[in-house]
């Protein structure tokens, strides 16, 4: 029987598709995305690619603060700084690591095998977030790749929707490679990817890897 995770990840908030926000002593945004209310409380956002459901400029601003970073792929930089002050701006390239305030993030490339939506040499990114010794793997929009399976972390935030990203099954597929303490599907239920979706992950997830559903 497979092991809910619903007492765990307090700190965690996912609004839609790929939209995260996880807390601690920074209030850290991942795409966020058809946010509702003006928050304004972003120390930092986290932008994977430039895809409208990633990079939504409206809701930016309504978690952006004045002192907010925001953290974009170099493949991305040009675009973001026609937008926003430079010093707002942290360009980020695959396979590096950095330092952030008081946590570190390595970036991992995120690409489609053998779809059009996300070529490889867009270099556009996930990202792994070392927090208060805990480590979490946004993958943003990415197939089941040799990168991501090289990934260690202990909370994994997998795109299920298929079509532009896995399905629920190889995004499950994945998952049991990976072996995170807990999983969390994302990029479901609001531009592609049905409740069949997540059916199909959840029943071929492995037993030992617990799971918290925020999108239902």
């Amino acid at each position: 029987m497979k092991v809910d995770g619903e007492n765990m990840l307090d700190n965690v908030f996912v609004f839609c598709q790929s939209a995260i926000k996880i807390t601690s002593s920074k209030n850290i945004y991942f795409d966020p995305y058809l946010i509702k209310d003006n928050l304004n409380d972003a120390d930092v956002i986290f932008i994977t690619h430039e895809h409208y459901d990633h990079f939504d400029l409206e809701s930016i601003n309504k978690v952006k603060k004045d002192d907010t970073l925001i953290v974009v792929p170099n493949s991305m930089l040009n675009k973001v700084l026609s937008l926003f002050d430079q010093n707002e701006i942290l360009g980020v390239d695959p396979d590096k690591e950095y330092s952030i305030f008081d946590f570190k993030v390595k970036v991992v490339r995120a690409y489609n095998n053998n779809k059009k939506f996300h070529p490889k040499e867009n270099n556009w990114v996930g990202y792994i977030l070392y927090l208060d010794n805990n480590s979490y793997y946004i993958m943003g929009d990415s197939d089941d790749t040799l990168d991501a399976r090289e990934v260690k972390c202990d909370y994994l935030f997998v795109p299920i929707g298929g079509v532009y990203t896995m399905n629920g099954i190889e995004g499950a597929t994945l998952t049991n490679v990976i072996k995170p303490k807990c999983v969390i599907p994302i990029h479901y239920k609001t531009v592609v990817g049905s409740e069949l979706e997540l059916n199909n992950f959840l029943n071929n997830l492995d037993n030992n890897i617990q799971n918290k559903i925020y999108i239902k």
